[in-house]
């Protein structure tokens, strides 16, 4: 569903860490994660939790005897539920996967040591910030980060603008006039900011043209006719492009901010995490398959390369941007209460009259 982006309406309108950091959830989501949870398992079975669509069902497939598999409607209700188990009102799941910006939300005391050196020692050295989900450097890997995306622009039948992003105008095309109300930008304020490098004048004209701050809708609106461009993680992407040519991508050369998918294990659970599982999603002959689905696993550039030959140009150079680009896009950690306080303020100040 669109949401206006003017009044108390807007899902964009407060920086909570959800709302600054991540997607929101709705209530009824939330209400539905009790009886989600009680659904057909085996009791005997460790759980698994995440959000719909939030996995590759090939890698899901490989998923080993003795675990269970829950799915909820969103990253908050998985959140809620997480929250509701260690309260010891439903079962504790052995793996969460979440978004890096929903896990880094969540208490210190709620977790426990990922364990899997081995498996995240095969990973790149920007995955290694996000396995400590932002801690200091030293401190114990409390997640496994499974997966990456930037955020992109995507066009629906406009040509000369997707020409116009990738010749050097970058983000700043979607200013354009011909794109007023006619843009979906994301749920988080925090990416348009980013985005806008933090820049009130930008941000204003960026706010100015949004249709909508709904990323979960945004490609239903492209497709509808409603919204012309919108902004959304790569990976959301990658299925519709081989049956939608309307559509055209860009990843801006200066760089984008970065969504990551990570596992973590709730604290007191004494089942390890599954390492051939893990192990299996890096190398073939499950890496292709994941890569075509356009997840992204972490890995250095020639551990790709073989499952990437694999995948279709254009695709591929999607996937796996030059490193030129890659270096110039950004994480986004946990922001302190006062730059919180202060993209709050800019937010604000951004607001259409």
């Amino acid at each position: 569903m669109a949401h206006s982006p003017n009044g108390t309406t807007d899902p964009a309108a407060r920086f909570g860490r959800r709302r600054l950091l991540q997607l929101g959830a709705g209530a009824a989501a939330m209400a539905a994660v009790p009886s989600l949870l009680a659904g057909c398992r085996r009791a005997d079975n460790v759980l698994l939790l995440a959000a719909k669509g939030g996995m590759p069902a090939a890698w899901l497939d490989e998923l080993p005897g003795g675990w269970a598999q829950e799915f909820l409607a969103g990253s908050g209700a998985v959140v809620d539920a997480f929250s509701s188990a260690q309260g010891k009102t439903i079962r504790p799941p052995g793996l969460v996967s979440l978004p890096d910006g929903w896990a880094s939300e969540l208490p210190l005391n709620r977790l426990q040591p990922f364990g899997a050196s081995a498996v995240l020692a095969r990973l790149a050295a920007a995955a290694q910030p996000v396995s400590r989900l932002y801690r200091p450097e030293g401190q114990p890997a409390l997640a496994f980060p499974w997966a990456f995306s930037p955020w992109v622009m995507v066009f629906r039948s406009e040509p000369e603008l997707a020409k116009r992003a990738r010749a050097g105008e970058g983000w700043a095309v979607l200013a354009d006039p011909a794109l007023k109300k006619r843009v979906v930008l994301p749920s988080s304020p925090r990416v348009s900011i980013e985005i806008c490098s933090a820049a009130l004048e930008k941000l204003q004209v960026l706010r100015s043209q949004a249709l909508a701050y709904d990323d979960a809708n945004a490609l239903n609106l492209l497709l509808t006719g409603e919204a012309s461009a919108a902004v959304v993680p790569l990976q959301r992407l990658i299925p519709l492009l081989r049956r939608d040519q309307r559509l055209e991508v860009v990843l801006p050369a200066r760089g984008a901010p970065l969504s990551w998918q990570v596992l973590v294990r709730p604290a007191g659970m004494q089942v390890e995490p599954p390492l051939e599982w893990l192990g299996a999603l890096l190398e073939a002959p499950l890496l292709p398959k994941v890569l075509a689905a356009g997840w992204v696993p972490p890995l250095p550039r020639d551990a790709l390369a073989p499952a990437l030959a694999r995948v279709p140009q254009p695709m591929r150079s999607l996937l796996l941007p030059p490193d030129a680009v890659l270096q110039r896009c950004w994480s986004l950690a946990p922001l302190r209460a006062e730059r919180r306080l202060a993209f709050q303020t800019l937010w604000d100040a951004a607001a259409p009259a």
